[in-house]
């Protein structure tokens, strides 16, 4: 047996498709759990990972464990909530509580490997955002020795937050303002190659106890990224390159226009303002046996998914 929790999120609800179309049985921990998606194999609980409630009795018998809970996703029913952290970035508290909670649950369970998705570390000092994350991925492997960190940058896919965000902006703005931070690096992925990363992790001995970049083949700036999106889309963008990060600013506007909560694109914005390279981008590729797709694959399909949901006018 395997538990998910995130279930009902973006990465979470992708995983468990994958994981019950390979025959595996999965437990699935929800802070709401009549929204897990209703697939053959899964088990739905009832569980919060931050006062442990359900926690023990779900991860019961199992093997392997998947966190993929974020608190920065405060709008979703599986973000872990409490009001208890009232600082400017409360998620970093929450997340805290959140893994230790998990962490003790799941070596008291006897659970042999727990798998986490995080973002990879930056070159400079971490945002607020990428320092919980790699704080969560610390308590993590510090509980379960055996675990394994999965660390990503910008996952490209049709529920991102990230690529969303920049679709939206995109589609929106015809004059693109790039601030300074235009010509920092990063490799985004795939959806699905970062779905594939988790669902091989736990048969995968070489990754146990270890903290692993994932990434796509292709390094680019965000600038770079972010007009590649607008080729694709099929629409003409006047870039507006700025000498200032202006991220209190930018993220306020950003939010407005992409119809996402400003809590969450403030620290996805700050994330930007550091180079985010993989540590070596050929170890997680050779260890599991996957080929990375190429970032205009990536999008192309992401946009053909968003399109089957809902419309994008710029296209």
């Amino acid at each position: 047996m395997e538990l998910v929790t995130g279930a009902t999120g973006y990465v979470g609800s992708r995983l468990l498709r994958r994981l019950v179309d390979e025959g595996r049985p999965v437990r699935a921990l929800a802070r709401a759990p009549e929204r897990v998606d209703r697939l053959p194999g899964v088990e739905a609980v009832r569980g919060d990972v931050v006062n442990g409630a359900g926690v023990a009795a779900a991860l019961e018998g199992c093997r392997s464990a998947y966190y993929l809970v974020h608190s920065m996703e405060a709008a979703g029913p599986d973000a872990a909530a409490d009001d208890a952290f009232p600082s400017r970035h409360p998620f970093s508290g929450r997340d805290r509580r959140a893994a230790e909670v998990f962490g003790s649950a799941a070596a008291a369970a006897g659970v042999e490997r727990i798998v986490y998705l995080g973002g990879i570390a930056p070159t400079g000092d971490p945002s607020a955002h990428l320092g919980s994350r790699l704080e969560v991925e610390r308590i993590l492997l510090e509980a379960v020795p055996g675990s394994t960190a999965l660390r990503a940058s910008i996952v490209v896919g049709a529920g991102s937050p990230s690529f969303r965000l920049l679709v939206r902006l995109v589609e929106r703005l015809r004059v693109l303002p790039l601030p300074r931070w235009r010509s920092n690096r990063t490799q985004p992925i795939d959806e699905r190659d970062v779905v594939e990363f988790l669902a091989r992790t736990p048969e995968v001995p070489a990754a146990a106890g270890r903290s692993l970049d994932v990434c796509g083949p292709d390094v680019m700036t965000y600038g770079e990224m972010i007009r590649r999106i607008a080729d694709l889309m099929g629409v003409g963008r006047v870039p507006l390159e700025l000498s200032l990060s202006l991220t209190p600013p930018a993220s306020a506007v950003a939010a407005a226009l992409s119809g996402q909560p400003v809590e969450l694109v403030r620290p996805l914005m700050e994330s930007l303002e550091s180079e985010i390279l993989p540590r070596d981008a050929d170890e997680a590729p050779r260890l599991y046996g996957i080929r990375p797709r190429r970032f205009d694959r990536a999008v192309e399909h992401a946009l053909r998914e968003w399109e089957s949901l809902e419309p994008l006018s710029a296209r």
